[in-house]
């Protein structure tokens, strides 16, 4: 079996995650998708906004950890789509480089700017507002090595697609965490 491959595509809200995400699984022959989104909002009764609560965004991380080693398990490749800091990435690359996989950490970058006028084409109720711009501070003080940015305000999306399959840069390693 030919090695799969996880691909973890983040950045701020608005800037093309899901978009992105459903563009690459196309490319893909055996995949999953896994929305961080949805995972996070499996959890009803007492559920916390995760950027407020430690235990709540460690149960939605220990929920992909599991989807993800499962569709691993079964020969899919995996794509991530949720807003991951570098220290979520290397947690889950830590938790399954035993299954002889290789990780491609991606990082959607834009303007704030775009972020806003992305954010405003939304339904209401999935509008984050000014959440968008803490994200991109947020990523900024992350520790976020530039080399897993990806511009992609001016791009089609089959060449950021094209950009996340053939470029190497954004494969996690042991000397990333």
């Amino acid at each position: 079996m030919d090695r799969r491959n996880v691909y973890i595509i983040s950045g701020p809200a608005g800037v093309g995650k899901s978009t992105t995400s459903k563009e690459l699984l196309k490319k893909l022959k055996d995949s999953a998708y896994i929305s961080g989104d949805a995972v996070s909002h499996m959890h009803i009764g007492g559920r916390q906004k995760p950027w407020e609560s430690k235990k709540e965004i460690s149960l939605i991380w220990d929920n992909i950890l599991c989807l993800t080693r499962n569709f691993l398990s079964y020969g899919n490749d995996v794509v991530i789509d949720y807003v991951t800091f570098p220290s979520e990435a290397n947690w889950l690359f830590k938790n399954i480089i035993d299954l002889d996989v290789s990780v491609h950490y991606v990082v959607l970058w834009t303007d704030k700017e775009t972020l806003l006028k992305r954010d405003l084409m939304r339904k209401k109720e999935y509008q984050m507002g000014d959440r968008c711009l803490i994200l991109v501070d947020e990523f900024l003080d992350s520790g976020l090595d530039e080399k897993f940015r990806l511009p992609n305000c001016d791009k089609e999306p089959e060449a950021v697609i094209g950009e996340i399959l053939n470029n190497g840069k954004f494969r996690l390693t042991e000397s990333d965490e």
